[in-house]
């Protein structure tokens, strides 16, 4: 799979990397002139900002189709110091520098879609979302994150996500190693899921398996939620963790041993309820299995974006590709 383009920010020459990069995507996916000039007067704020403000800033953007159209998500993650008055600094017009484009206030009027967090321990996330085509579901939101492994260009870990409003549908793969191979394994298995006739989680790593057999084989998961009953079915294969967390919940599910495409038991589908106020994150090996947002409580209150980069950037191993998705159900 493609991975998130990962735009480590230490000079203004980055940022107009980053922006020229941003540009290319959403033109190519049909944005208009309008739009376009919009993507890029926010990653040239995003990026200025880093720049003048940050510690070890990056931008992280990728392109996704949730089910409703291709959206275009960026981020913009640092590990300090934080913003000491994020209400004021999302107002439009203000700046603390005379950055391009009036500061947070217009990231915010500009994209489809924004939320921050910020904290002086751990630094500041800011998402912005573009929805390029195609109108965006209701029921759930979600977000995906996957970067690459060191040096590598593509991603082995694959996502995708499919909402309609009446349910959600997601799978995760991880194919064995990293690089091309495990691209093609992971790969395959989101071709799968692409073109069966859904009919459960159980069934589609059955076919999955089926057809990664001429790949290395990968890790995968696999959900379907049924917003109206709350009822999640899930099946995992190998190390790709699936966990509930709430204020007042934390549970892993259940995966089963082996490797699709190689070796596996008769898979068994789990039923469970969906907590209420709980956010639901899937992710692959890449992330340490002992995360946590105890720290920081309220960050459950944020859009899964900004979830799955607090993740990242505090839990990843560093070494392998990873990738999360993060969705919450919306209550009514």
């Amino acid at each position: 799979m493609r991975p998130h383009a990962v735009f480590p920010v230490t000079d203004a020459s980055r940022v107009g990397e980053a922006r020229r990069w941003a540009v290319a995507e959403a033109v190519a996916q049909g944005a208009d002139d309008v739009l376009a000039g919009q993507v890029a007067l926010v990653v040239t704020e995003l990026g200025s900002n880093l720049v003048k403000h940050a510690r070890q800033g990056r931008l992280l953007m990728g392109l996704a189709d949730l089910g409703g159209g291709i959206c275009l998500d960026i981020l913009s993650m640092d590990e300090g110091p934080g913003i000491s008055d994020a209400a004021a600094c999302v107002r439009d017009g203000y700046s603390t520098a005379g950055t391009l484009g009036g500061g947070l206030g217009a990231i915010r009027r500009l994209a489809h879609v924004f939320d921050l967090h910020s904290s002086a321990a751990e630094g500041t996330i800011v998402f912005a979302r573009f929805h390029i085509s195609g109108t965006p579901t209701a029921g759930f939101i979600a977000a995906g994150l996957c970067v690459a492994a060191p040096g590598e260009r593509v991603s082995g870990d694959g996502w995708r996500v499919l909402a309609d409003g009446r349910g959600v549908r997601a799978v995760l793969a991880d194919g064995l190693g990293h690089g091309i191979e495990a691209a093609k394994a992971s790969d395959a298995a989101l071709d799968c899921f692409a073109e069966q006739a859904w009919s459960g989680p159980a069934s589609y790593l059955t076919r999955a398996h089926a057809a990664l057999r001429t790949t290395r084989g990968a890790a995968a998961a696999a959900l379907d939620a049924d917003a109206g009953s709350r009822e999640v079915r899930y099946a995992s294969i190998g190390n790709v963790t699936a966990r509930f967390v709430s204020g007042l919940y934390d549970k892993s599910l259940v995966s089963q041993n082996g490797t699709v495409g190689l070796q596996i038991r008769t898979v068994a589908e789990q039923r469970a309820a969906w907590p209420p106020h709980a956010v639901l994150v899937l992710y692959s090996d890449g992330i340490t299995s002992r995360w946590t947002l105890d720290g920081q409580p309220d960050i459950l209150h944020h859009h899964p974006a900004i979830i799955a980069a607090f993740i990242l950037r505090g839990y990843t191993r560093g070494r392998d590709d990873t990738t999360l998705i993060v969705i919450r159900l919306q209550e009514h």
